[in-house]
């Protein structure tokens, strides 16, 4: 069945409120509107990454009521070291203590993502997982980015487009996927699965 393509009179729907993956599909000029999802992600148990693609499944869904018959992205990014999940801290102590975790070492940041067609059903889902390797961090250093207010609201504690740059020594793979959305892997999703008829989209 074909639908009809994403266009600025049929923009994609994207399921979340997070500013760093609006401010990722604004850069590459992709038609969108935002729709919050308000799961708890809390209530989705499994390991990762099959957890983040099941959280991505999970948000593309509960906005499907609200978004007419529409192409709807949805995505999770989670920050995993060995086999322990870093999520967004609760407070400066929990920011201090991951960011203590992560000085001088590798981690992976992944990011499941899940594209559903305008009748609801999923059409692409990928996990996307890039490697981070953070130089060693002083207590002073830590303390100071804390400081900043940058760590809260961010999985890992830190945010590779901020002042957290500077905590960053090498990555390997996709740095938009750091940021919060894969954004190579999830357009050729969208033209394998016919949403886009091309990119980039013409003016």
């Amino acid at each position: 069945m074909r639908f009809s393509f994403i266009s600025p009179d049929y923009p994609l729907i994207l399921a979340s409120s997070s500013p760093r993956r609006k401010r990722l599909l604004k850069q590459i000029g992709l038609p969108f509107r935002s729709l919050t999802s308000h799961i708890d992600e809390g209530l989705l148990a499994g390991q990762t990454p099959l957890r983040a693609h099941a959280i991505a499944e999970r948000k593309a869904a509960a906005v499907r009521r609200r978004s007419g018959d529409r192409w709807i992205l949805g995505a999770d990014t989670q920050v995993v070291l060995g086999r322990r999940m870093l999520g967004k801290p609760s407070g400066p102590d929990e920011a201090r203590s991951m960011l203590a975790l992560l000085s001088g070492k590798e981690h992976r940041v992944i990011t499941g993502f899940c594209l559903l067609d305008p009748l609801g059903h999923p059409a692409r889902s990928e996990d996307v997982i890039t490697l981070v390797r953070m130089k060693r961090l002083t207590a002073e250093e830590i303390n100071a980015y804390v400081v900043t207010g940058e760590p809260f609201g961010k999985a890992g504690s830190y945010a590779i487009q901020g002042i957290g740059a500077f905590l960053v020594e090498t990555i390997s793979g996709s740095y938009t996927n750091v940021v919060g959305l894969p954004l190579c892997a999830v357009i050729q999703a969208l033209l394998a699965a016919g949403a886009l008829r091309s990119f980039p989209l013409s003016p």
